[in-house]
């Protein structure tokens, strides 16, 4: 922790061609009310003018470089290299924050600093209109056994404590997210982890791991193998597929 009462937060934006939405996350993190902010962006060589945009938000961007890379959980891993702040959040092109207050929120929700803080996601459509709140909702006591059911909480709506984040496993192409958040959650101590009861970032649909549904599954369920055991594995997989499949039946929608 520094010396300031307030922990510095350094926020991380991973891009690539993303000049169309990343001026909307640049303004995002410029609008929060909270003032302990380090800005990181890691740019993966773009060629469609995000660069500019990124030269041009000086006043907010911290730190940032532009060079090849080997995709996007290698980015993350560089940017990790550069942060320096208290705690980490994620939040990339196209992502913002749920509102101008919402780091105020986030360290107001506990008396004393906590390892782990986490909030709900709105779910944006392409042209960012809302569609409302993800299928898995944050549950009111989050531990290493709530990501048997998936992803629980969503990978731009938790503040991690810098210490505890290790690097991305890059085997995992698409789903190293979720195998970052539970290793963390792992490694906190199970008493400061915080519900901050709030929306925290708002996501665009069509990530990644959207676009690839069934290769990001099977990569989840090799990582459940490694944290909870084979049988597990198999059981909540059923039993998640099954509550995924009815979710897509009553709202049309994953």
């Amino acid at each position: 922790m520094t010396d300031n009462a307030r922990p510095l937060v350094s926020i991380v934006t991973v891009c690539y061609n993303a000049a169309c939405v990343l001026g909307q996350t640049i303004d995002s993190v410029r609008g929060q009310t909270y003032d302990r902010i380090e800005y990181v962006i890691v740019d993966g060589a773009s060629t469609d003018g995000t660069t500019d945009i990124i030269r041009s938000n000086a006043d907010i961007v911290t730190k940032w470089k532009s060079e090849p890379d080997d995709g996007l959980y290698f980015a993350m891993n560089k940017a990790l290299d550069m942060v320096c702040g208290d705690y980490v959040l994620f939040l990339n092109a196209g992502d913002i924050f749920h509102e101008n207050t919402t780091l105020e929120k986030v360290f107001a929700s506990a008396a004393e600093p906590q390892d782990i803080y986490y909030g709900d996601t709105m779910i944006l459509s392409v042209d960012g209109t809302p569609v409302g709140s993800r299928r898995l909702s944050p549950p009111l006591r989050l531990t290493r056994r709530s990501f048997r059911w998936g992803m629980t909480v969503c990978h731009q709506s938790v503040v991690i404590r810098r210490e505890l984040c290790g690097k991305y496993n890059t085997d995992y192409t698409i789903a190293a997210d979720y195998d970052w958040v539970l290793s963390a959650i792992e490694r906190s101590d199970a008493g400061k982890i915080t519900n901050c009861g709030i929306f925290i970032s708002d996501f665009r649909q069509g990530g990644i791991s959207s676009r690839n549904f069934f290769k990001a599954n099977r990569q989840r369920f090799v990582i459940m193998c490694r944290h909870y055991g084979l049988l597990p594995a198999l059981w909540y997989n059923f039993l998640m597929l099954f509550r995924l499949f009815y979710t897509y039946l009553r709202k049309g929608r994953l």
